[in-house]
């Protein structure tokens, strides 16, 4: 008996091991449409989580006392987070890790991961509790995790660049918004398949440029209004059709899709001097950029957007026509990236990326003439910033659309941000047109590491960029920049250089095209031989950064615009590309002609489509194709297979 009791106990022990910590054992069904973000509620509305993204913490604030009541350490770059049902457990998705961590409430702190595709985003759990959704970035699969054994169920291909997740009320439908496509898919949580895509619509040309017009991308959210009917998209339209101008290229706008039928309300698209149209003391049009995120009064009669290049909060009256009433100019703290009600309908709560703060909004109430207004002081979500002083400061002015807080304002009038065009710091998959012709929105990847700046190599010193700021972003305007900037200028480009030069900043993306352990597949093998060999691919694309424009150096080995050597004429012009003299900092000793490319790195270009100087190749195969040269004659067209392959997999 005593021999039984032993094993019985052991057994018992045994048991307890294999109980999951991923999910509670109670089952708790949600009946609310749940949308993932960087900072949750939970239903009693006493405690806010967030997840500090670029800092790799977790923040618990109390929302009575207005006090952190822990920050817990997790993954690198916690990018969004959501709660069970039964808010036991807090799943963090820690983008550069690769996986989701679980932290438990009651213990305060990490209890598991669950490995994941390549980037996590966007996560929600299912309205049981018992399955996790995550939206893999870079694998562009959405992973079905099955919260008992904390393992992957099944992944499903959603396409490219997959980023934050919602669930319906009923539990029945997900939605998966791609960031840079303007387009939702749609999913079937009984049949775990893709049943729709929505595909977003352009906003017709204007007559005047200056008017709200151009091709959805940079979806941020997907937000379901408390009646369940309507979901809010807040996104940038980018206009492609004239040359780059701050008050014509880049345009916030808020799209509506009806969830009954799962396709976008046109007339009801919210735009800039349309239903975003709030007038100054001037009785100008006040501007608003980069729109991030959106919360609905619980009673749904409004709508509160974040814009998080001008840092503003945009008031929306549902009951009254949709129109923007108010605009909360210049919310403190810097890139405001969410937000969240009070279940009262009373108190916004407003994350502070940058700054890594919370704003705390009173909205005034209902009434259609009730304000809202700032309060308080913010309440600080971290104990340490995990960036260098210089490389926060950076990061915060690439993100920033603020025309008055810096020494000169890098945008004209609020209009756009860096990331208006580098989305998230990378690119948009868009080609703009420039004074020398069509462009590729190039990735910030490796931008430091890898020579000469700009397509044609016409930069060698980051601070060329006042040519970027003054020619497309409208500021600047003030300073010539033939001569050195004032001290404080001069010091916002070095915050910048050290922002785009930190390696934590644009880590190189993981290939989704490798085997499982990391290793070439069969036919990247033979590619790498011929990338080495018979393509002679080497002759431009060699070195630890797969570029020879490193080697653009003079006789000290500094860069330099005048060692042409490394620029190529490889075939690729296109008929509107035109010949520059140079430009005024480089005191015109940078000429070039549409017969000179600067080589790019080849380093993560899986992730950067399409390709060439002017976006006109859409495949790895259809660029090198179009390589004009001897070595590419001679390949066949499985080799061309086999090299790409080989060039997909480049981490």
């Amino acid at each position: 008996m005593k021999k039984l009791a032993i094993v019985l106990f052991v057994f018992f022990l045994a048991s307890c091991a294999k109980q999951p910590v991923f999910m509670s054992k109670q089952t708790v069904i949600r009946d609310v449409a749940v949308n993932s973000n960087n900072i949750v509620m939970n239903r009693a509305g006493d405690e806010l989580y967030v997840a500090n993204i670029d800092v790799p913490t977790v923040t618990i604030i109390d929302v009575k006392t207005k006090k952190k009541k822990a920050e817990i350490a997790v993954g690198r770059e916690p990018r969004q987070l959501t709660l069970s049902p039964d808010e036991q457990f807090l799943y963090v998705s820690c983008m550069y890790d690769h996986r989701v961590d679980i932290i438990s409430l009651k213990k305060q702190r990490v209890i598991g991961h669950i490995q994941t595709g390549i980037e996590p985003f966007g996560l929600v759990t299912s309205q049981d509790g018992r399955w996790l959704y995550v939206a893999n970035y870079r694998s562009g699969t959405l992973s079905i995790v099955d919260l008992q054994s904390g393992k992957v169920k099944k992944d499903i291909r959603v396409g490219d660049r997959p980023r934050t997740v919602t669930i319906t009320a009923d539990g029945k439908k997900l939605y998966v918004p791609h960031y840079l496509q303007g387009k939702i898919t749609v999913i079937d949580t009984k049949k775990e398949k893709v049943v729709k895509q929505i595909s977003l619509a352009p906003s017709p040309d204007q007559e005047d440029r200056k008017k709200s017009q151009g091709i959805p991308n940079t979806l941020e959210q997907f937000v379901i209004a408390p009646d369940g009917k309507k979901a809010y998209v807040p996104h940038l339209l980018t206009n492609v059709d004239t040359p780059i101008h701050f008050e014509e290229t880049i345009f916030p706008a808020i799209s509506v899709i009806r969830l009954d039928i799962d396709e976008e309300v046109l007339d009801e698209r919210k735009e800039l001097f349309e239903e975003i149209n709030v007038t100054d003391v001037n009785n100008e049009t006040m501007i608003v950029s980069n729109p991030y995120d959106i919360a609905f009064h619980p009673n749904g009669k409004k709508a509160y957007a974040i814009m998080s290049g001008s840092e503003d909060l945009v008031v929306f009256d549902l009951a009254r026509g949709g129109n923007a009433t108010q605009v909360l100019r210049r919310i403190q703290g810097d890139n405001p990236r969410g937000i969240v009600i009070s279940p009262d309908g009373e108190t916004l709560y407003i994350h502070q990326a940058m700054s890594h703060e919370l704003a705390i909004v009173k909205t005034g109430g209902e009434q259609a003439y009730a304000k809202a207004k700032q309060i308080g002081k913010n309440i600080s979500l971290i104990s340490q910033d995990s960036l260098p002083p210089l490389v926060r400061e950076g990061k915060k002015i690439f993100y920033s659309a603020n025309s008055d807080e810096y020494a000169a304002e890098i945008t004209k009038n609020n209009w756009m941000s860096c990331a208006s065009c580098h989305s998230d710091g990378d690119i948009n998959g868009l080609t703009l047109m420039t004074p020398k012709g069509p462009r590729n929105v190039p990735s910030n990847i490796l931008t430091t590491k890898t020579g000469l700046f700009m397509w044609d190599g016409s930069r060698d010193d980051f601070t060329d960029y006042i040519h970027t700021v003054q020619g497309e972003m409208g500021g600047m305007l003030q300073y010539d920049p033939s001569k050195p900037l004032p001290p404080d200028v001069q010091h916002m480009f070095d915050a910048l250089f050290a922002y785009l030069d930190d390696p934590s900043s644009f880590p190189v993306p993981k290939s989704p095209y490798r085997e499982k352990d990391g290793s070439l597949t069969h036919i990247a093998k033979k590619g790498e031989q011929l990338f080495f060999g018979k393509g002679n691919c080497l002759t431009c694309h060699g070195g630890k950064y797969f570029t020879d424009s490193v080697k653009a150096v003079d006789n000290n080995g500094q860069l330099t615009t005048g060692q042409i050597s490394f620029l190529h004429d490889i075939g690729t012009e296109n008929v509107l590309d035109r010949s520059s003299s140079g430009d005024a900092r480089a005191q015109f000793k940078n000429p070039r002609t549409p017969k000179q490319w600067d080589t790019p790195t080849l380093r993560g270009v899986w992730a950067t489509a399409p390709y060439l100087h002017d976006g006109s190749a859409s495949t790895i195969e259809e660029a090198i194709v179009r390589h004009q040269i001897k070595e590419v004659e001679q390949l066949s067209e499985e080799e061309i297979k086999q090299i790409a392959a080989y060039v997909r997999s480049l981490e």
